[in-house]
């Protein structure tokens, strides 16, 4: 989990919205060269963007994908402002859609990073309805284009289907009675801001880590907002997409059926930054699988997490983990 995981307030400033975590990891382990094509997946505030197309210099190109054409646009203008930009090229899609629309842009990456993160951004306008901490409407999409929001979810699926959603999203040990209770509340009202909505699960959620009633560690709101937001946006799904693309991409290599519209280059190096075990389980899967067909190389042995003065500094790196592998292709394939 993140960002509301954690008792701090996501409304405190780490660089407003442009702190990218696990920064250094991403760059020693993606190594982006001059000249190179990188692919951020989810540019959001272009704090990972700026970096990498710092090392990628005037001769690369780096392709930003992000749903939220806000901040597909602030971190395209952030990476133009450097001295010697590469070529910036913006995609307002989702990052389940970047290897077709490389395939069409006629790009092949050599890094490709997706963050998993939402942007702090997110969390600290009240209007995007993804933040417990205000009071705000139940929206939670990340692509303002698309028409379920977390509202219609709430208010509309059976009791069944939203005990499913907060169990396996959600990963909290009261689905059942969160469920129940949110049917029993809609049916007097319906639940429509994120106010109300975190009133009725902490009346039936005890504060995790408390003492005598304390609220300590996280809020007992945040495993159902987290349920709903991935469940809203289908952020699984896309991920799963995702990883099936880059698998598929690394079989026709290793069997010598390389097609000129590639979206991946000859060893091209792919990392992922998740913030809850959902979506470390896919990567973790794709990749392992990956590494013992010796279709990639790993490039961390181990999730990388975040040190204490990151942490410190950046507290919703706590909950982030990197993982990457390094296509095992030969040019002459």
């Amino acid at each position: 989990m993140e960002a509301e995981a954690h008792t701090q307030s996501p409304d405190t400033p780490h660089g407003a919205g442009h702190t990218p975590v696990l920064a250094h990891e991403v760059l020693h382990f993606l190594a982006p060269a001059p000249g190179e094509t990188a692919l951020d997946c989810t540019a959001g505030r272009g704090g990972h963007a700026r970096l990498m197309a710092q090392l990628l210099g005037a001769g690369g190109t780096i392709v930003l994908v992000d749903v939220d054409v806000e901040n597909l646009a602030a971190s395209a203008s952030i990476v133009r402002s450097l001295d010697r930009p590469p070529r910036v090229v913006e995609v307002h899609d989702n990052f389940a859609q970047a290897p077709r629309r490389m395939v069409e842009l006629g790009f092949s990456a050599s890094v490709v990073l997706a963050d998993l993160g939402v942007a702090s951004v997110h969390f600290d306008d009240p209007a995007r309805g993804f933040s417990f901490m205000r009071p705000g409407p139940l929206d939670m999409r990340l692509d303002r284009r698309q028409p379920t929001t977390a509202a219609d979810l709430v208010n509309s699926l059976p009791e069944q289907e939203l005990a499913r959603i907060v169990r396996e999203l959600g990963e909290e040990r009261r689905w059942r009675e969160v469920a129940r209770k949110l049917v029993a509340e809609r049916a007097t009202a319906p639940i429509t801001t994120t106010d109300r909505l975190a009133a009725i699960v902490r009346s039936v959620v005890a504060p995790a880590g408390g003492r005598g009633g304390a609220r300590v560690g996280i809020d007992p709101a945040t495993r159902t907002f987290q349920a709903l937001r991935i469940a809203v946006n289908d952020e699984l799904g896309s991920l799963r997409s995702l990883m099936e693309s880059v698998a598929r991409s690394a079989s026709a290599f290793g069997s010598g059926a390389r097609q000129a519209g590639s979206w991946l280059a000859p060893g091209a190096r792919i990392g992922v930054v998740s913030f809850h075990s959902l979506e470390d389980r896919l990567v973790k899967q794709t990749f392992t699988d990956l590494v013992r067909r010796g279709l990639a190389r790993s490039l961390t042995r181990k999730p990388v997490e975040a040190g204490e003065p990151e942490r410190r500094v950046n507290p919703r790196s706590r909950s982030a983990k990197f993982r990457g592998v390094r296509l095992e292709i030969s040019p002459a394939n």
